[in-house]
C-alpha cells in the first residue's frame, strides 16, 4: 500500500494530500508552488457545493454573523473568488477546474437585481452602521475582477458590466468605518478606472484613501489601522496590501516607489513575528483569517519590495499555510471559525461562516508564476529560526523576542486598540490588553484569569489594563504606562508604569505603581500554556518566600514566573475556557502588596528549559540585572520614563 505523503491533512484536500514533499527545493517546509496551488484548488472545490444555483452566493453552514445570512452568502462568493483570482491569474488564465466560469455566472446573477429577496441577488452596499459588510466584500470582488479582467470582465456584455459597476459604485457613495475600510472604495475605484470607467467620483475615492493612509503612517514601514494605536495583522493584510496593489496596477511611479519602500521596511520587522514552525503571532482581531497574515510577505516577493530572500519569503508563506492546514483549520474541507479548529473567543461579531476565507489573501503568492524566484529559489529558514534575537518596533511600541527554539514573543507596550477621545469603558479586549503575546500561546478568555497581566485590588474590585501609553523601546526593552481600570471610580490618579527587559528566553518585568496606597494587593501573571485535557500538563509551585514562583509544563512548552525579593506568594490558576491552543489553560500567578519601590518578576516561555535565570537586585528605585551570559542592565524608575543604562527616552505626550 502506498504511503500517504500528508497524513496530517484532511481527506477533502485530496490534491494537496497526494503531493509528495520536495525537501531538495524546500528543505524548511517541503512544499512548493504546486502544493500551494493544490491547496487553493481543494479549498475552492470543497466550498462549491454550498453555492446557490447561479453561484452568486456561497451559503456556508453555521450560525450567521450580525450582518445576516444574505450578506454572509455574498462574503462566501467574494472571498473565495479572491482565491480563484490569485490562482488563475498566476497561471496566465489557465483554469482546468473551471473556477472562473462559476464566478462569472455568480457576478451576473448577483448584480442583476441587487437588494431583491431571492436566492441570488446581492445585498446593497450601504454605510458601515446601516448595512456595511457588503462594502468589505466589494473590494474582494473588485480585486478579483482586476486580476482576471482578460478572462472574466472582458467576456461580459456591456449591460452585465453596467450592472456590476452600478453595484460596486455604491461603495464609493457610502460611509466606511474610520479605518482600513476606506481602502475598500479605493480598490473598487482603482478597478473601475482600469476598466475604462473612471471619473471624478473614482478619482476622489482613490485620493481620499491615499490621503487618509498618509495620516495613518507612523514610520518604519508601519501604519495604524485608523486613528490611535491600532497595530495588528491589519497593518499587513490591509494597510499595505490594497494601496500597494493599486499602485502596482495603475498608480504613478512615485506612489509605487514610496509605498514599496514602506512595505520593504515593514517586512524587515514584521517577518520576525513568524514562528519557525510557520505560525503567525496570535494577537489582534480577525485571527480567523489565519494565513492571510503571510499576505504582505507574499506581496513583497511579488512586487520586489522586500528585504527577504525569495527562499525566506517562501518559507513564511508555505509554512504559514501548512501550519494551519495540518492543525485542523480545514477539517471537512471548509475553513472553520477559529484558529486551528473552531474557537469562539477568537471571533468578532462580524465573523460569519465565510469570514475565514479572507485567508485567500495568503494565496497572493500564486501571482508569482512557476519560474519566479519565489518558487525556484531554495527555501531558507524564517528569521525566527536563527539565534536569539530582539527587535524593537518603535512605532507600535513592540519588542519582538525570538529564541533558537523558533518561538516568538511580542511584548506589547503600544498597541491598545483605543481611539483618541474614545470611551475607555467596557472590558479590555484580551487580544490587545495583555503585556505580551506569542506564536504558541493565546490570551485566556475575558471571563477567566488573564495571563500576562497586572491587577490591583481595591475595595473588592480588581483593575485591568485597557488604554495605555508607550514610553519607548530600546534594543532589548520596552515600556508603557496605564491607568488601572476599575468598575466605578477607584484610585482616579493611579498610574502603573511597566518595563520589560529580555535576553534569551528570560524576561525581567518591572512595575511601578504611582498614586496607589502602600499595601494595596496586587497580582501579576505569566504565560498560559494550553492543552486539550488537564492530564497533559504539570505544575511546580514554590508558594512563598525568596524565589516564590510557579512553573507550568505542557508537551513542547514551559512557562515560568518567579518573584524577585521577599513578600510574594505563588500559585497557578485554571482557565477552563482555554485558549485557541487548547481547551484547558493554566496561568502562573504571583501576589504581593504594593510598597515604595518597583515590583520585579522574572518570566519565561520556552520549548524546553529556559536556561539559567538572570540575577536581579532592587535598591530603592533602581534595578540591577545581571544576565547569565555576563551582560547587564542598570534601570532607574524614579522618573516618569524609565532610564535603562543611563539612557532615558524623551517623554511621549
Amino acid at each position: 500500500m502506498p504511503t500517504d505523503p500528508n497524513p496530517a491533512l484532511p481527506p477533502e484536500l485530496a490534491r494537496l494530500r497526494a503531493l509528495p514533499e520536495d525537501r531538495a527545493l524546500s528543505p524548511v517546509t517541503g512544499w512548493t508552488r504546486a502544493h500551494v496551488a493544490a491547496a487553493a484548488d481543494d479549498l475552492l472545490l470543497a466550498a462549491r457545493p454550498w453555492a446557490t444555483p447561479g453561484f452568486a452566493r456561497l451559503d456556508l453552514p453555521g450560525e450567521p454573523a450580525r450582518a445576516g445570512w444574505v450578506s454572509d452568502g455574498l462574503e462566501g462568493y467574494a472571498r473565495t473568488f479572491l482565491t480563484a483570482a490569485f490562482l488563475v491569474a498566476g497561471q496566465g488564465g489557465a483554469d482546468p477546474l473551471g473556477h472562473l466560469e462559476r464566478y462569472r455566472s455568480g457576478l451576473v446573477a448577483g448584480t442583476r437585481t441587487p437588494g431583491a429577496d431571492d436566492a441570488e441577488s446581492w445585498p446593497l452596499i450601504r454605510s458601515v452602521h446601516v448595512q456595511g459588510q457588503p462594502m468589505v466584500e466589494s473590494a474582494s470582488v473588485a480585486l478579483g475582477l482586476e486580476l482576471t479582467r482578460d478572462w472574466l470582465w472582458d467576456t461580459l456584455s456591456t449591460d452585465e458590466q453596467d450592472r456590476a459597476e452600478a453595484w460596486l459604485r455604491d461603495s464609493l457613495r457610502h460611509e466606511p468605518a474610520p479605518n482600513n475600510w476606506y481602502l475598500f472604495p479605493l480598490t473598487v475605484a482603482s478597478f473601475l478606472e482600469g476598466a475604462g470607467r473612471g471619473d471624478a467620483e473614482t478619482a476622489a475615492a482613490v485620493q481620499r484613501g491615499l490621503d487618509l493612509l498618509e495620516g495613518w503612517y507612523v514610520g518604519d514601514g508601519w501604519y495604524t489601522d485608523g486613528d490611535g494605536r491600532m497595530f495588528d495583522h491589519y497593518v499587513g493584510w490591509a494597510m499595505h496590501l490594497y494601496p500597494v496593489l493599486h499602485a502596482r496596477h495603475r498608480g504613478p511611479e512615485d506612489l509605487r516607489k514610496v509605498l514599496g519602500e514602506r512595505l520593504r521596511e515593514f517586512l524587515g520587522t514584521y517577518a520576525r513575528t513568524f514562528d519557525a514552525d510557520g505560525a503567525p503571532l496570535h494577537q489582534g482581531r480577525s485571527l480567523t483569517y489565519r494565513w492571510a497574515a503571510a499576505a504582505p510577505v507574499a506581496l513583497g516577493a511579488v512586487t520586489g519590495d522586500t528585504p527577504l530572500s525569495p527562499g525566506t519569503s517562501r518559507a513564511v508563506v508555505s509554512g504559514c499555510l501548512r501550519h494551519f492546514l495540518e492543525r485542523g483549520a480545514a477539517t471537512g474541507g471548509l475553513l472553520s471559525r477559529g484558529w486551528y479548529g473552531p474557537h469562539a473567543a477568537t471571533l468578532q461579531p462580524y465573523s460569519g461562516p465565510a469570514s475565514p476565507y479572507w485567508a485567500s489573501k495568503g494565496f497572493l503568492a500564486l501571482l508569482a508564476g512557476e519560474d519566479h524566484p519565489l518558487w525556484t529559489a531554495v527555501e531558507e529558514p524564517v528569521p525566527a529560526a536563527g539565534p536569539d534575537t530582539t527587535t524593537p518596533i518603535a512605532p507600535a511600541g513592540w519588542l519582538v523576542q525570538s529564541t533558537a527554539d523558533g518561538l516568538v514573543r511580542v511584548h506589547n507596550h503600544g498597541a491598545d486598540h483605543h481611539r483618541p477621545g474614545g470611551s475607555a469603558d467596557g472590558a479590555p479586549d484580551p487580544h490587545y490588553a495583555r503585556l505580551a503575546y506569542s506564536t504558541r500561546t493565546g490570551p485566556t478568555s475575558a471571563r477567566n484569569e488573564a495571563e500576562n497581566s497586572l491587577s490591583l485590588t481595591v475595595r473588592g474590585r480588581s483593575s485591568a489594563r485597557g488604554a495605555f501609553e508607550p514610553l519607548g523601546t530600546g534594543p532589548d526593552w520596552a515600556a508603557s504606562v496605564h491607568r488601572p481600570r476599575f468598575e466605578g471610580t477607584v484610585l482616579p490618579q493611579a498610574r502603573v508604569r511597566s518595563l520589560v527587559l529580555v535576553r534569551g528566553a528570560w524576561e525581567v518585568r518591572v512595575h511601578t505603581a504611582d498614586a496607589v496606597p502602600v499595601g494595596t494587593p496586587l497580582a501579576l501573571t505569566g504565560w498560559a500554556p494550553a492543552v486539550d485535557h488537564p492530564d497533559e500538563l504539570s505544575t511546580d509551585v514554590r508558594a512563598e518566600g525568596e524565589g516564590a514562583g510557579a512553573v507550568v509544563r505542557v508537551p513542547g512548552l514551559v512557562s515560568e514566573l518567579r518573584g524577585v525579593g521577599d513578600g510574594w506568594t505563588a500559585d497557578v490558576v485554571r482557565a477552563p475556557a482555554g485558549t485557541a491552543y487548547g481547551a484547558w489553560a493554566v496561568v502562573p500567578r504571583l501576589r504581593t502588596a504594593t510598597g515604595d519601590g518597583p515590583l520585579v518578576v522574572l518570566a519565561a516561555l520556552s520549548a524546553a528549559d529556559p536556561g539559567p535565570a538572570p540575577r536581579v537586585a532592587v535598591e530603592g528605585r533602581r534595578v540591577r540585572v545581571d544576565w547569565a551570559d555576563g551582560a547587564g542592565h542598570d534601570v532607574d524608575v524614579s522618573g516618569r520614563v524609565p532610564s535603562v543604562d543611563g539612557r532615558r527616552r524623551p517623554e511621549l505626550r
